[in-house]
């Protein structure tokens, strides 16, 4: 009696134990490849699924849900031997995953590393103004090349983005220094332009003045002339008039020297008259 009760007992956990092997229910967002005496057998897709017991082994469990990678950051020097620092985040998708677990023997860590080395020569090729303002540029390279290596693997490269693209620390204060320098040379050229166009307006300014005031003395040298012949020919023999309206200026002029504190010497003609008709062209009679 007891002895069939252990074998009924003994039986029925086999059942069970045989149905929990045969029977597998794969949640959403997943797929389980599933090997047969070490040998892959079939990819189980999500729902409920049925098994050889004890024969067909779970091997992997693989997502396929997108997987965010992120690519650590690292050095890399440009075609002008310029150093930055760069970084990325890759996202991808597994659609075969026997592919996956088979083809390569780490994948997130083979596709982070194949990220760096792509991006290190793609901005290789590149000068340093280039990369940091071709970002979209260097994505699409990246992408272009990472999809065709890793199609074997039965995966997508939905997308990479550059997070962050920057000058070294070193590189960074050597640009600092240098954009400092051409800022002091433009304002130093700015300067020598500003005095150069200053001193030509001086100059021309002069060179204006000079000849306006040549054209003056010509013009006040004609008036003179003309003003000496008018007289001349209004006077005539008769120079009383006029040396008496010149003997009224030496006077006053002689009045406003003799208030001056200043010491003043003044030689006068001997003879106003005389000297007023040699000014007319004249000669005493």
């Amino acid at each position: 009696m007891n002895a069939g009760l252990y074998i009924s007992v003994a039986v029925l956990l086999l059942v069970v134990i045989t149905i929990a092997k045969g029977v597998r229910l794969v949640p959403q967002g997943y797929k389980w490849v599933v090997q047969r005496l070490g040998k892959y057998q079939t990819t189980l897709q999500p729902g409920l699924n049925i098994i050889i017991p004890f024969i067909d082994d779970v091997s992997y469990k693989v997502t396929t849900k997108d997987i965010v990678l992120d690519i650590p950051s690292q050095e890399v020097i440009t075609r002008d031997n310029a150093v930055i620092v760069a970084n990325a985040v890759a996202y991808m998708n597994i659609i075969s995953p026997e592919k996956a677990v088979y083809g390569v023997e780490n994948y997130n860590f083979a596709i982070q590393t194949l990220v760096q080395t792509t991006l290190r020569s793609i901005i290789g090729e590149m000068s340093l103004d280039d990369a940091l303002s071709s970002r979209e540029i260097i994505k699409a390279k990246l992408k272009s090349s990472i999809s065709d290596d890793i199609a074997d693997w039965g995966i997508v490269m939905k997308s990479v983005e550059i997070q962050d693209i920057n000058p070294s620390g070193t590189m960074q204060h050597a640009m600092e220094e240098q954009a400092a320098a051409e800022r002091a040379r433009r304002a130093t050229v700015t300067r020598a332009e500003g005095d150069k166009q200053a001193k030509i307006l001086e100059a021309e300014g002069h060179l204006e003045a000079s000849r306006r005031g040549a054209e003056a003395e010509i013009v006040l040298a004609d008036a003179s002339k003309q003003a000496i012949s008018m007289v001349s020919e209004a006077v005539g023999d008769n120079i009383l008039p006029v040396t008496y309206l010149l003997g009224e200026k030496y006077v006053g002029t002689l009045e406003k020297l003799a208030s001056s504190d200043n010491s003043k010497i003044v030689v006068l003609p001997a003879d106003i008259p005389a000297a007023i008709k040699g000014m007319m062209g004249q000669s005493l009679k």
